[in-house]
């Protein structure tokens, strides 16, 4: 199998890279910062029989996706995609700061679309494949303490939901994956909401095993699912009381 993980230097989209890598699998790997990739191909050559290549891109420039994913797709058919982009500016900043909210919005949601829009056609051509778009579930609901974040991945996953139904027509699947807190990067220093941090092998497991059963939505670790059900239906006139 030929894996396509774009976003490849964050912590969850290397836990499953490993993964993949030790079941024998082809890597194609896409990130920003083109030292830290090397890196990371260096860690994951050992681990499989599979070839490791790598294409730095930074997918804020829009404009150069098209030619990275050309080379991609022209070493030969991708049979998975992993969408793992995405960053989290100071929230608190963020909120009364218009370039702040601006640029998390660009990354996380026009960024991200844009390369999926740029996606969504080779998929189609190949006839088969899947593509798994890390989210989270603050898309789910904004809160107070992170809704400029959580715009993003609201627009994601409403962009995801109807990209699923056309790439069906064509045989290939979409996976929505929705993670809670992870230690990672990112969030080093932030509370975790309710109290709830879990790792990036933890996400990486349930994601690996998700897509093997082709799941259409994951919500990881599985506790958030209701969790998340509970806050989406929750009244907005107690909603808006909390403060989390």
């Amino acid at each position: 199998m030929r894996v396509l993980v774009i976003g490849a230097n964050s912590a969850i989209a290397r836990a499953c890279a490993r993964r993949w890598a030790a079941r024998g699998n082809d890597l194609l790997l896409v990130a920003r910062n083109a030292e830290r990739l090397a890196r990371t191909a260096a860690d994951l050559d050992p681990r499989g029989t599979g070839s490791v290549l790598q294409y730095p891109l930074d997918l804020d420039r829009i404009d150069d996706h098209e030619g990275v994913l050309r080379s991609c797709f022209e070493a030969g058919p991708v049979d998975l995609v992993l969408v793992a982009h995405g960053s989290m500016a100071d929230q608190a900043l963020a909120r009364d700061d218009s370039r702040l909210a601006l640029a998390d919005l660009h990354t996380n949601a026009l960024a991200t679309i844009a390369l999926l829009t740029n996606l969504a056609p080779r998929l189609e051509r190949q006839g088969h494949g899947r593509l798994a778009v890390i989210s989270s579930v603050a898309g789910d609901r904004g809160r107070p303490s992170n809704y400029p974040y959580a715009a993003g991945k609201a627009a994601v996953d409403a962009f995801c939901e109807g990209l699923r139904g056309r790439l069906f027509q064509s045989g290939v699947g979409l996976t929505l994956i929705r993670p809670g807190r992870v230690a990672t990067p990112m969030t080093e220093g932030l509370a975790a909401p309710l109290g709830l941090q879990t790792t990036p092998e933890v996400v990486a497991r349930d994601i690996v095993r998700a897509l093997d059963r082709g799941r259409d939505t994951l919500y990881t670790p599985r506790y958030w699912a209701p969790i998340m059900w509970l806050i989406r239906h929750l009244p907005t006139v107690l909603f808006k009381r909390l403060d989390f």
